[in-house]
């Protein structure tokens, strides 16, 4: 399927998509009946969550980051840059996208978990569906947002793009 056939309103209305924090839309499609308890934590969690994830209309993810690691899937329409600030500060850009398309990209990205990272379509006006599956399960207790400032002030080096991608608040 071609990116500019993709509807975004109609697959918000078929996938049963709600607005999320970071921007975009999701919808939680999996969570796991095992549980597991992270080293140092007192109450269990799924073993492993998943969810749909739309980009369109010019949204994009903002800087966040999870406790947990986080393994991003591609489903179809343009592709999706997923960049990674590691704690010494390198940035990495993730192209997630049909890799039988495009030599440059790959149909999974993996985030580890407590670094910073931040998704947009790779074409500004595209559409791009993915998923996220994260282990142990994602909790919003242990999503944090970043808070602009500070992450330009930790990494300079990168400040136009996190200020590009910052909340949308």
């Amino acid at each position: 399927m071609q990116c500019e056939r993709l509807n975004s309103k109609e697959l918000i209305r078929r996938l049963n998509l709600e607005p999320h924090p970071e921007g975009g839309y999701f919808r939680e499609t999996y969570r796991a009946d095992d549980r597991v308890l992270r080293e140092g934590a007192s109450e269990t969690r799924a073993a492993s969550t998943a969810i749909y994830f739309l980009l369109c209309d010019g949204a994009h993810s903002a800087w966040h980051r999870i406790r947990s690691d986080e393994v991003w899937h591609f489903y179809t329409g343009d592709s999706v840059l997923v960049h990674v600030l590691d704690a010494h500060g390198t940035l990495v850009t993730h192209r997630l996208g049909n890799a039988l398309v495009h030599a440059d990209a790959s149909f999974q990205a993996v985030v580890e978990a407590g670094t910073w990272f931040a998704a947009e379509c790779a074409d500004a006006s595209g559409v791009a569906l993915v998923g996220c599956t994260v282990a142990p399960g994602f909790e919003f207790s242990e999503f944090e947002l970043a808070a602009r400032g500070a992450l330009e002030d930790r990494y300079p080096q990168h400040r136009d793009l996190i200020s590009r991608l910052g909340p949308h608040v």
